[in-house]
């Protein structure tokens, strides 16, 4: 019988538990705590509260503003990706530690700044009203402050996947006489398009779900610029807690329901390009 092979580091089992151990205290445990919190309401008193007018006001402004600024963080995530990648140029690694500001800056500071440069006696507010585009306090600023919140998510989802991509492969599609544009649907789309449905649904699931740097821009107006997480806020705030959890699974299905979806399309797609590649 052979001898058990050594390891340095712990084996599986050491490492599942402890695994298992971590993910349940951090992430299922506040998950259960609040499926418990929402089955405290019969099922007519929860469909009151996430159907009530103002909470689908909240929704359509939630997901609305979230999916307009994940998508497009969809053109110009990988965009800035494929600059940072393929060119050198004076404050590059400047630019690239720009991305993460977002990650690192306090959500309150970043919409008190945004509220300041986008108010109408801001620098570009004054300006963008003066052409007839209010920005701040309407579902436009909302969207302003999910664009900057999940831009990083985008663009760091598509990176490192450039990073692996040779600039060869480009080189052989353009002698082989593709066109720029080719090349691009081509051969660099397809490498990178899984990384870019990934950045896609983390940067829709975190727009859901922000707070800190959209209360300050956002007016807060019921039924026109009153965001979600706020109402979930108002709610807490009125000690009515089940009600508040109950508009928090609205949110929890819909992030689930994105990252889900994207999931599936990922295997698909890859599933096509093995079946082609065969």
């Amino acid at each position: 019988m052979g001898r058990r092979r050594r390891h340095a580091l712990p084996g599986f089992g050491l490492t599942l538990g402890i695994s298992l151990s971590y993910l349940g205290l951090i992430v299922l445990l506040p998950l259960a705590a609040l499926a418990l919190k929402t089955a405290t309401l019969s099922p007519a008193e929860f469909w009151a509260v996430v159907a009530s007018p103002r909470a689908l006001a909240s929704y359509r402004v939630t997901f609305g503003c979230a999916a307009l600024a994940a998508f497009i963080n969809l053109f110009f995530g990988p965009l800035i990706a494929w600059v940072l990648v393929r060119y050198r140029f004076p404050g590059r690694k400047i630019v690239d530690a720009l991305v993460d500001l977002p990650f690192a800056l306090p959500t309150a500071v970043a919409g008190i700044t945004l509220t300041a440069l986008y108010a109408s006696n801001g620098p570009l507010g004054h300006w963008l009203e003066a052409h007839g585009w209010k920005v701040a306090y309407t579902p436009t600023g909302i969207t302003v402050a999910l664009i900057f919140v999940s831009l990083p998510f985008l663009v760091r989802s598509v990176q490192p996947v450039l990073e692996q991509l040779e600039s060869d492969v480009e080189e052989a599609a353009a002698t082989l006489g593709a066109s720029r544009f080719t090349t691009i649907w081509r051969v660099i789309l397809p490498s990178i398009w899984p990384a870019i449905l990934s950045g896609f649904a983390l940067a829709f699931a975190r727009a859901l779900g922000e707070y800190g740097s959209v209360i300050f821009i956002a007016g807060n107006m019921p039924m026109v610029s009153e965001i979600s997480p706020l109402l979930i806020v108002s709610r807490l705030d009125q000690f009515d807690y089940a009600g508040a959890t109950a508009i928090a699974v609205v949110l929890l299905a819909g992030s689930f329901a994105a990252l889900f979806a994207i999931n599936l399309l990922q295997l698909w797609i890859v599933r096509r390009r093995s079946a082609e590649a065969r």
